[in-house]
Formats: structure tokens, C-alpha cells, sequence
């Protein structure tokens, strides 16, 4: 009986196979900066770039943002030039808000619909001049953009991979980039952007952020990446500056009431069933829109669904009792009647309270907004314990920093 032999991998190359199940795409321009920090070796996939839940420690990092400041690579966020004559009117016609308001040297917050009112994404708009402007998303959407721009004298190019980015947060952020040199940042109001030299090269920083504290974003040429990062790092180091993970960030943005695609609302393009969609006033985006401005994606229907009341969903924040984060817990009315889901949860450090963002069904969280309960289900010496908390809507943000808007911000 002939037997056939059995070929088994050398070690080398089962290593090789490992390594490389193990190993993300891509790697950021600050890329050999944070992988010395990595002491915890926790990576996540973020668009294919190999980014930190946690560099050292998550409850550190998110501290480090609230008492010192943090540093983010934000680098793998999707970044599109938009520029020509006209590159106003084009992103007027595809984003909500007016962009004949937003002047040069400004940022603004947006999003962007298809024709059904439904929202394809969320993201920042810069204006770096009268013709042209940097947006900024979560989802990749040149197809859509190009397709778009038919017929408008307009130039629409990713650049994510050219252009660097950095989130510096926390109380000590404003000191930090005047130490470090940047003279004038101290003019920036919030959502003021403005260029400064570095290294040869231009370094754009704007008064923005995703953490509702004092914070800026810079953004530099790629190859000036790591420079940057060790100018910030030398001029912060008595002051606190650390670097940190998505974990930490996610934290603080939930205090601030923000929101995440494909977490707190599944964009149009990646949602399957009908039901998951959600028009702008579903997601707590409806003051975005001027139903006085001129065409643009979605109008009619985002106008429809309000005239006749046919909006089904509301994102609400809430305050649930105890302490235990009610992470994905289905929300209640009179504790038996399913009415919509916890996407994000945790106990708030600076708020002192439980807190959650959750998507209703209207009208629960819009006018019926008492008996509201969440089912948790704690872990208890290896055995998970049913728990029904009462829940009460309340305002975002759910934690409201002064120094976030202070003019001239605070030298702490």
C-alpha cells in the first residue's frame, strides 16, 4: 500500500505564515515613534494602518488627556484636497451645511447624505483658501466624490497618505504648542485653522478635535512626520505630554457627546438591511441643515420625512443608574417593551455619572422619555448576573470643559 508522505512546513516558513497574519498593512508616518511606545503591543486595524487600542495604559492615557495632554496619530483618517473655482459651490451641493459661510481659515463639522436624506458620513471641512479646502472622514468615498463633481470646475485627490496628522488634547495642549514655537497659536479660536513653519515645510493647525477639551490638530507633510512628533514631545516633556490609544480617545468622546460612524450609526454604504439607515435628524445631526440654502444630497427627502413626521429613530444621550457601563444593553420602556440599543457606554470619571448614547425608537427619546430601563448583564465570579437599571435622557455633552472654548486659552 503506497502511503503518500505527509509535507509539513518548515519552521521558517509556519513563522513566516504567523508573522504575517499578525502583521497590518500599513504603517503611519509616526509609525516608528509609536511602535517604541507600544508597550502593550495592542493594535487594531484602523483603514488598514496598523494603530493602538492602548500604548501603555488605557485608564493612564485617558487621564493623560484630561489633566496633561495627549498625542493621537490621526493619520489614517481619510483626508481628500478639494480645490478649484468651484470648489465652494460643489461642497455646498454635497454636504449639509452652508459652505458659502465658512471662510477661509475656518472649520466647520458636517456630513454628507445620498439622495434617500440617508447619511453616507460625518467628517471636518477645512478651508485653507477661497478655492481650496481639505476634507476630512471616517469611510473612504472618492468614487462618490468624483462622480459627484460632474461638471464642476473642481479637483477632488485622497492625500491621506501624504499628509500626517496629530491630535494634541488636554489643558496643557495650547502651552505645549507655544513652547514648542509656534508663535500666534494663541490667536486660534476654536474651529480657527492657520499655517506655521516647521522643518523646511508648512504645518497646518486647527482648534479642533474629538475629545471636547482644549485641543488642536496639526497636520504636516509626510516626511516631515517625525519631526513634528519630536518637536511636540521635546517642548511638552515638563509638561506632561503622552502619547496614546483609541481606547483613551473613545473615552473622552463620549463624555463629549460625539458620535462614530459604524458605531452610533451605520453609514448608508455599509448598511445592509433598510431599517439600519438614518437620516441626519436620527443622529442628533439635524442642526446641520438650513432648509433655506439651495440644493444639495438629500434635501428633499431630509425636508419630506420632517413635514410629514416620518422619522423613526432618535440618538439620545442617557444617564443610567450604578456604576456598571451598559455597553450594547437593549433599552427598555417599562422595563418589557424593546425600544432601541446602547451604542457606546461607560462610567464617566469627569461626569461623576453612568452614560450612554443609544438609538430609540421615536417616540421613545423624543416625547416619551420616562420609565426608560437597560438590561446589563454584570459579570459576577465567572457567572453573569441579569441587571435592570433605570435610564433618564439627558443632554450631550455629558461633560461641558470651559477651557475647551477660552479666548486666549488657558496656560496651564
Amino acid at each position: 500500500m503506497n502511503q503518500h508522505p505527509t509535507i509539513k512546513p518548515s519552521i521558517d516558513a509556519r513563522a513566516l505564515a504567523q508573522s504575517h497574519s499578525r502583521t497590518l498593512r500599513l504603517g503611519t508616518p509616526f509609525q516608528p515613534r509609536i511602535d517604541a511606545l507600544g508597550l502593550k503591543q495592542d493594535w487594531y486595524s484602523w483603514a488598514g494602518y496598523r494603530a493602538p487600542h492602548s500604548l501603555w495604559d488605557e485608564e493612564l492615557e485617558y487621564f493623560a488627556i484630561r489633566s496633561q495632554a495627549a498625542l493621537f496619530d490621526i493619520s489614517p483618517m481619510t483626508k481628500y484636497r478639494i480645490e478649484g473655482p468651484d470648489a465652494e459651490a460643489y461642497l455646498d451641493r454635497v454636504t449639509l451645511r452652508d459652505v458659502t459661510k465658512l471662510k477661509p481659515g475656518r472649520v466647520h463639522y458636517t456630513a454628507w447624505c445620498d439622495d434617500e436624506g440617508f447619511v453616507l458620513d460625518d467628517g471636518t471641512l477645512f478651508r485653507l483658501s477661497a478655492t481650496r479646502f481639505r476634507l476630512c472622514s471616517q469611510e473612504r468615498h472618492l468614487p462618490w466624490l468624483l462622480d459627484s463633481a460632474f461638471r464642476y470646475e473642481v479637483s477632488v485627490e485622497e492625500e491621506t497618505e501624504v499628509v500626517a496628522g496629530l491630535a494634541l488634547q488636554g489643558p496643557t495642549s495650547f502651552a505645549i504648542l507655544r513652547d514648542a514655537g509656534f508663535a500666534g497659536v494663541e490667536r486660534l479660536k476654536v474651529f480657527d485653522l492657520a499655517e506655521f513653519a516647521h522643518d523646511g515645510a508648512t504645518v497646518t493647525i486647527s482648534r479642533t478635535g474629538f475629545t471636547g477639551d482644549l485641543g488642536y490638530e496639526l497636520f504636516v507633510p509626510a516626511d516631515r512626520a517625525l519631526s513634528l512628533w519630536d518637536r511636540l514631545m521635546a517642548a511638552g516633556e515638563l509638561r506632561g505630554i503622552r502619547a496614546i490609544g483609541y481606547t483613551a480617545l473613545n473615552r473622552a468622546r463620549l463624555e463629549a457627546g460625539l458620535i462614530v460612524a459604524n458605531a452610533d450609526f451605520t453609514a448608508a454604504e455599509h448598511a445592509i438591511r433598510a431599517d439600519r439607515l438614518r437620516m441626519p435628524d436620527e443622529i442628533g445631526l439635524g442642526f446641520m441643515i438650513d432648509p433655506k440654502k439651495g440644493h444639495f444630497n438629500g434635501r428633499r427627502a431630509i425636508l419630506e420625512a420632517r413635514a410629514k413626521k416620518t422619522l423613526r429613530h432618535v440618538l439620545v444621550g442617557l444617564e443610567i443608574e450604578g456604576n456598571i457601563p451598559a455597553e450594547h444593553a437593549i433599552v427598555y420602556y417599562r422595563r418589557s417593551q424593546e425600544v432601541g440599543l446602547v451604542s457606546a457606554a461607560m462610567w464617566s470619571p469627569m461626569a461623576k455619572r453612568n452614560i450612554a448614547l443609544a438609538s430609540l425608537q421615536r417616540p421613545y427619546g423624543d416625547t416619551i422619555v420616562d420609565d426608560l430601563w437597560v438590561e446589563i448583564y454584570a459579570m459576577r465570579e465567572l457567572q453573569y448576573q441579569k441587571l435592570m437599571k433605570r435610564a433618564k435622557v439627558v443632554p450631550r455633552p455629558f461633560v461641558k470643559l470651559d477651557r475647551r472654548t477660552a479666548n486666549p486659552p488657558a496656560d496651564f
